[in-house]
């Protein structure tokens, strides 16, 4: 079916208004010819499920704006990127069954046949020093099995889980809240540019290019986030956190819950622990705890013996810092001072440190070793 259905065409019912993803797939699933679906009468278009007359008037009289369709393509080579279509073998396959995919996808990087057996962690974006430590090694003990890590490339955990499996050597797939040329925050460029090179993963997003993120893409983001992976595990949340979205789209796409417990009195675990109260999330210790639970799914790509990771190689000025820094947050200040080396120079480097793996950056511009 593939040779028949064209990008550009899908690309063109997307900007007809009230043309949701829903109506094109139910019309692309009816016809299997994204050309007869333009070109045939609108009586013929309302035999299709969930197409009403209207519908069916507004796609037989809408004008093909080629113009801008190649306004779409222009900005996504600028990024090295394609798209993919559910009907494509690239697709993910879990994000197939829930009941409202996308119809596109636009892609920085690749999607591997391992992605179908991945695991999403997402959380605050302002975590404590105890989500951090977790979320660091929930992260890095999937990536060390092999299990592909998917988050939504916020502040905070997100960062911290993205940045964490790429120090393991391992897959992770970031879904965005705008498009893939529109990379939000702005400080995350850089990490984007890590996971889309050497195979390290993917950066999606089902937004048309040039669309700034939002708030209100989010719960549409969130209910990829946790409808392409097997199970979904919180690490800290309020109750009306943006990560409870994704644990309710997770419930509702049937997926497995988890949730990281928290202190009672930290107003950033009272979502997490609700979750697990309400019996919604399964409580997890340990990586086992999700493994133990999805053992049969996961067992395609299990590593049953965690790789090891050689340390990374580090210039002089990077050694430098990293011998002087801690597991304690240092200042920068109190780093370059005990470097030797200028604000500057240590600022550029514990950048490059930070994207090996081997450094985290905590608020206030306190540093610390992983």
């Amino acid at each position: 079916m593939q040779n028949e259905i064209q990008i550009q065409d899908i690309l063109h019912l997307k900007s007809i208004p009230k043309i949701s993803d829903r109506k094109i797939i139910n019309l692309v699933n009816h016809f299997g010819n994204t050309k007869e679906i333009l070109s045939v009468e609108p009586r013929k278009l309302i035999k299709v499920p969930g197409i009403k007359e209207q519908d069916a008037s507004l796609i037989r009289h809408s004008v093909f704006n080629q113009q801008a369709i190649e306004k779409q393509f222009s900005l996504l080579n600028k990024v090295d990127g394609r798209i993919i279509s559910l009907w494509d073998n690239e697709y993910p396959a879990q994000l197939k069954n829930i009941y409202d995919p996308p119809a596109l996808l636009f892609v920085r990087g690749k999607l591997h046949v391992d992605d179908n057996f991945s695991i999403a962690i997402v959380g605050t974006r302002h975590p404590t020093a105890y989500g951090k430590q977790h979320a660091e090694h929930f992260a890095q003990e999937l990536a060390r099995r092999g299990i592909t890590v998917v988050s939504g490339l916020a502040r905070g955990i997100d960062t911290i889980v993205h940045k964490s499996t790429l120090h393991q050597h391992g897959r992770t797939v970031a879904v965005l809240g705008g498009s893939i040329d529109r990379i939000y925050p702005g400080e995350n460029e850089k990490l984007v540019e890590v996971i889309e090179s050497k195979n390290n993963g993917a950066v999606i997003s089902e937004l048309l290019m040039s669309t700034p993120s939002h708030p209100a893409f989010f719960p549409r983001r969130n209910r990829i986030i946790s409808g392409m992976s097997l199970g979904t595990l919180i690490i800290e949340s309020d109750r009306n956190g943006g990560a409870m979205i994704t644990a309710t789209t997770a419930i509702d796409q049937n997926r497995e819950l988890f949730a990281l417990p928290g202190n009672i009195s930290e107003k950033k675990s009272y979502g997490t622990n609700t979750l697990i109260k309400s019996g919604q999330a399964k409580l997890v210790q340990s990586v086992d705890d999700i493994l133990d639970e999805l053992a049969v799914p996961l067992q395609a790509v299990i590593t049953s013996k965690p790789h090891k990771v050689e340390p990374p190689t580090l210039n002089v000025f990077e050694q430098k810092i990293y011998d002087v820094m801690t597991l304690d947050p240092l200042h920068i200040d109190v780093i370059s001072e005990q470097s030797g080396l200028t604000t500057s120079d240590v600022l550029v480097n514990l950048l490059s440190l930070e994207f090996k793996g081997i450094v985290l950056q905590m608020a206030g511009k306190m540093f610390r070793r992983v």
